[in-house]
């Protein structure tokens, strides 16, 4: 069984897509005969990220995380994060002629700038530096490729994300007694979000958000009308996206959109501006809305057949998401071949 070792400056306790779908690879991949291991913060020293408090980073070197690396004997290196172990490991890995691939999971550029006046340039430039030192770069959808490919990234890569279809689907019953149609949102409360743009539409029925974040407070405060359900996880988020009415997905940073994918698996349908992410993951399937009015989206989603939804959602799995990883690592790397054809 090939081995292949994640180095994820993110991990739990924090709830986010990166998190999901790192987990998510692991257990799909081991029924395609690899074992996936990570090298997380967990067992280091660490700080809080300023802005992302939640978030804490390791505070190491590349030695100490090469000594990690090769205690583990690994048959392959995958960098997910451009943190403080990524940037470590990616040292480490050049110093030593190792192949890795990268995956590129957030657009830093566009966090960093709604939080501080750093120019988007300097830091994908930072980035491109990062990953194009590596053998393959991968990305969740076609047109956030086209956009880093634009940018100078290289050796792109496709490898897109799955949902559990048990988990979330169609229920007959509701957990949520408020006034409909209910609108909800789920995501962590922040301003790359870009919630402002749902909470403040002039809609009939209840707003609805689950998560939490930075921006909590202040959000509650001034949209005293909507319902500000917290973290929620699990079952008990999977029953919330099935009682709800529409899905409003209001970011415009976001790479992909997990969430999407479970609210379509929940039967419910989508409602986002045409953008990278809604236009790769619901697109013209039908299964959702995209315009640049969001009300007008939120409005004519409400048409939507909820098994419209789910039929599309039943398009993206965990298991051809996995083999997509494992297809991308023997590609780039000859050592590594798997028995994926019999599997």
């Amino acid at each position: 069984m090939k081995r292949i070792l994640v180095v994820t400056d993110t991990w739990r306790p924090q709830v986010n897509g990166v998190v999901r779908s790192l987990e998510a690879l692991s257990a799909a991949a081991l029924e395609l005969g690899a074992s996936v291991q990570f090298l997380s913060p967990q067992g280091f020293r660490s700080f809080r990220m300023p802005t992302y408090p939640e978030l804490r980073l390791a505070l190491t070197t590349a030695g100490i995380v090469g000594r990690r690396i090769e205690a583990l004997s690994v048959d392959h290196v995958h960098i997910a994060t451009e943190g403080p172990l990524g940037f470590a490991a990616r040292r480490y890995c050049l110093r030593n002629d190792i192949c890795f691939t990268t995956s590129y999971h957030t657009k830093f550029p566009e966090y960093v700038s709604a939080r501080a006046f750093v120019p988007k340039s300097l830091v994908y430039r930072c980035l491109r530096w990062f990953h194009n030192a590596g053998s393959g770069v991968f990305v969740s959808t076609d047109s956030l490729a086209a956009d880093l490919e634009a940018r100078g990234f290289k050796q792109l890569m496709h490898w897109s994300r799955g949902v559990d279809h048990d988990r979330f689907r169609m229920r007959e019953t509701s957990v949520l007694d408020f006034p409909r149609p209910i609108f909800l949102s789920v995501g962590r409360l922040a301003v790359e979000k870009n919630l402002k743009a749902f909470l403040d539409l002039d809609l009939p029925g209840t707003k609805v958000l689950v998560g939490d974040g930075p921006d909590r407070a202040k959000l509650e405060a001034a949209y005293p009308q909507a319902r500000f359900l917290g973290s929620r996880s699990g079952d008990e988020l999977a029953e919330i996206y099935s009682s709800a009415d529409v899905f409003v997905f209001p970011s415009m940073t976001d790479t992909f959109g997990m969430v999407l994918l479970e609210a379509m698996a929940s039967g419910l349908p989508v409602a986002a501006f045409p953008v990278p992410g809604p236009l790769d993951v619901v697109g013209e399937s039908g299964a959702g809305v995209l315009d640049e009015d969001l009300r007008s989206a939120c409005l004519k989603a409400l048409w939507v057949p909820p098994w419209k939804a789910r039929a599309h959602a039943e398009t993206f799995s965990w298991q051809a998401s996995a083999r997509q990883f494992l297809e991308n690592l023997s590609a780039v790397d000859p050592s590594f071949t798997i028995g994926l054809a019999n599997t």
